[in-house]
This record gives structure tokens, sequence and C-alpha cells, in this order.
């Protein structure tokens, strides 16, 4: 894997490439947000427009799973999903590190959604309710082992959603090294002063240079917007999950008095 991508252009001593292109997504975002919001206008125009308009498509997207209470979590999600789609992005960009090519930054990312979603759970029931719902509706002899498979599928959420990621960018990268270093083999032949190596290298870097640009890269770009926009459904709909617990329960207590 080390020897098909390429080293990145800029790296700080001591300090793995991920973390700082991670800073450097983080930097780009903050830098648009100041940029956009230091002469916000009633009529928005430029980048404010722009970004107002991104803002709205999520919270779009999460009146549509989640309904007016996901509105609170907007910040959370739009702040994800931005975060992935940028780094995704970036690491299209030859000379750039994949952020979340790196398996330490997915896991970041899953954990603060797996930490997010259970204490939007316990705030709305309270941990003793919380932790019941997870036995499920089951006979009294089965909650026991109800709660443990709970238990695990919900471990195995920020896993999932890590390898789905790290998976997904990864092999796109990989499969452009590829195409790459077969471009610049083939470019050589073409060079080689050969006739037969001309012709074949010249015709085969020139097919591979269009199906790269005209095929592979907007592959990639389609790959990196559909993996950032499955992270973020996805954390929605744990969080909508507990929500619907939280109001479930206070239903019950309601009806109860």
């Amino acid at each position: 894997m080390e020897a098909l991508e390429h080293p990145p252009i800029f790296s700080l001593p001591g300090i793995p490439d991920h973390v700082t292109y991670t800073w450097l997504v983080m930097v780009i975002l903050a830098g648009l947000t100041f940029i956009a919001s230091r002469n916000l206008q009633l009529v928005p125009l430029g980048l404010q427009n722009f970004l107002e308009v991104i803002l709205e498509q999520f919270q779009q997207i999460i009146d549509d799973v989640m309904g007016p209470e996901g509105r609170k979590y907007l910040p959370l999600l739009a702040t994800l999903g931005l975060f992935i789609l940028t780094a995704n992005l970036m690491g299209l960009v030859p000379g750039t590190a994949g952020v979340t090519s790196n398996l330490n930054t997915n896991a970041a990312c899953a954990l603060v959604v797996f930490g997010a979603y259970h204490w939007i759970g316990v705030r709305k029931q309270g941990l003793i309710p919380y932790l019941k719902h997870f036995a499920g509706p089951v006979p009294m002899a089965l909650k026991p082992l109800m709660f443990v498979i709970e238990i695990i599928s919900h471990l195995a959420r920020p896993l999932s959603l890590t390898l789905r990621l790290f998976g997904n960018m990864v092999g796109g990268h990989i499969l452009l090294a590829v195409i790459f270093l077969l471009m610049t083999q083939l470019i050589l032949w073409a060079l080689s002063g050969s006739v037969p190596g001309a012709i074949i290298g010249g015709t085969g870097g020139i097919v591979t240079i269009v199906f790269t640009v005209g095929f592979l890269y907007p592959l990639k770009i389609l790959v990196a917007f559909l993996q950032a926009f499955i992270f973020v459904m996805l954390t929605m709909l744990y969080i909508s999950a507990a929500i619907e617990e939280g109001e479930h329960h206070s239903e019950q207590h309601a009806g109860h008095h």
C-alpha cells in the first residue's frame, strides 16, 4: 500500500501525515465559515449563499429522517458531514494525504457518533430506563441474552462506520495509484525511442488518461459524496432511534399518570 501511494508534498516533522491534513481540513472549513459569516447579509450572496444552501440541505434531510426534533443536532451532523466530505475530496488531490484513508481518523469520527447518540439517549430517558430498553420487549427469561446481543450490536456500530469509510476510500486510492503507475510505465515506453513502444505506449497512455479523467475521477468524487452521506445518514438513524425510545418512554410514563 505504501509503495503505491504518492508521498504527500507537505508534512510536518514528527507528526503523522493524516493528523497534518486533518488540521488542514479543519483550517479550510473554519476559514470558509469565517469568510462567509464576517459580513452577513439578509439576502445572501456568494459564499454565504453557498453555505446556507448546504445547511438547508442538511436540515431538509434531518426533517425527513428525524423530524423537527432532530434540528437541534444540526451542528453535529453538518460538522461530521462537511469534515468527512472535505477530507474525502482532499484525498483525490495528488500530493496530499488521504485523511479518511486512515483508520484512526475514521475511528475518531465513529466514536464521536457512538458517544453522542448514547448520551442523547441517556439524557432523553435517564440512565436506567435507557439501559432497560436494550433488553427489548421479550420474555423475562430471554432479557439477559437479548441485552448481551444488543450490547454487541451497538459496539459493532463504530467498527462498521470506521471500516466502511476506510475500505471505500482506501480501495479507490489503491486503484488510482495503480492507474497512475500504469500510466507512467506507458509514457516511459512511448518515450523509449522504438516505433512499437511509441505506438502502443502512446495509445495506451492516452486511453489511460481519458479513462482516469473521464470516468475514474468522477466516480471517485461520487463515492466521496456518497460515503459522507452514508456516514451522516447512519448517525441520524442512531440518534433517531435514541429519540424515539425516549419519546416512547415519556408517553408510557404520562399514560401511567
